[in-house]
């Protein structure tokens, strides 16, 4: 896939464009996100991902396209795996209602920068080491298998800070409350930094953990950056809203965690038999590549978009039959 440098700038720019489009129309007046606002925002934004993965099957063709989808499928369950953590930081930062939507953007944002280095890097290390799949496939497997040992429940998950988020504590004056919105303010005579910018950093730190696992994942379904790039982007920009819009439907996908360790095993198999298919370690195959077949991208979508159906039903199935006993 050829993509044109000024095509880069224009997709970067455009997804600057709806952010800043987004934080004046929802923050020019902070409040809370109400679901049905939260709804109309997620349609929007599935809907965008949606009209750009046909752009991307009208100018690229069906393949690409299905490797976007299959991607920004894959990124997009994964993220809501965060939310969970998610809730536990505005909780454990007791941050107020109205400005979480706030705190959620520019904490993607962050992330969303960071991942484009991380993504940038993976994309060299695969071009000059095609090696690289088969670490990545270790990865998506060990992943996938602490999932399952996890088990189903997310009630004593713990979320700990980072040790960014402790620097910078220990580094800058830090006020006790909240000032509005505003990440610094001046008290007598001194500047101090608010909780609202320890919390904002502390989500972009851990959805950038996150994405050592979501990265190899969707590697494992394109192998073009600009794909790649693109249905992260997508994933995370939507992120936010469906934060306000699931809110106590998360404790009822009591099997997100099994979908999601199927999912990730299954793109760890797909990675080995895409790495021996593209073998060059000499003590395989004496360095020639394994005439194996490939996984294609339609059966893909097919497993990811199957698994996370059967998922869903079965966590929403299983919540009706014993649900949670309220305090």
């Amino acid at each position: 896939m050829n993509v044109p440098v000024w095509l880069w700038f224009a997709t970067i720019g455009g997804l600057a464009a709806i952010i800043v489009a987004d934080l004046l129309l929802v923050d020019h007046k902070p409040h809370t996100v109400t679901v049905k606002e939260a709804t109309r925002w997620v349609v929007f934004y599935i809907a965008l991902a949606v009209a750009f993965g046909l752009g991307i099957w009208y100018f690229a063709g069906g393949t690409y396209a299905g490797e976007f989808f299959a991607g920004y499928i894959t990124e997009y369950s994964l993220s809501v795996d965060n939310l969970f953590v998610f809730v536990i930081i505005m909780s454990s930062f007791a941050v107020p209602s109205i400005h979480q939507h706030r705190v959620l953007l520019v904490g993607i944002v962050i992330a969303l920068v960071m991942r484009g280095l991380f993504i940038a890097v993976g994309a060299a290390a695969i071009n000059a080491l095609s090696w690289v799949f088969y670490i990545f496939a270790a990865f998506l497997v060990y992943t996938a298998v602490n999932m399952v040992r996890q088990g189903v429940g997310h009630e004593d998950e713990e979320w700990s800070e980072p040790r960014v988020v402790r620097f910078v504590r220990r580094m800058l004056p830090v006020t006790q409350d909240y000032h509005g919105s505003k990440v610094t303010i001046r008290l007598d005579g001194k500047r101090w930094v608010t909780p609202m910018l320890i919390v904002m950093i502390a989500i972009g730190l851990t959805d950038l953990l996150f994405a050592l696992d979501s990265i190899p994942a969707i590697f494992g379904l394109t192998q073009e950056p600009y794909l790649v790039f693109t249905a992260n982007a997508f994933a995370l920009m939507g992120l936010r809203q469906l934060y306000f819009l699931l809110g106590g439907l998360l404790s009822r996908l009591v099997y997100l965690s099994y979908g999601l360790a199927v999912i990730l095993a299954f793109i760890g198999v797909k990675l080995v038999l895409h790495a021996l298919h593209e073998n060059e370690l000499p003590f395989i195959n004496g360095g020639e590549p394994v005439p194996v077949p490939e996984v294609g991208i339609g059966l893909s979508l097919s497993v990811i978009i199957g698994v996370l159906a059967i998922t869903t039903v079965a966590s929403l199935l299983a919540s009706r039959r014993n649900p949670a006993p309220t305090e």
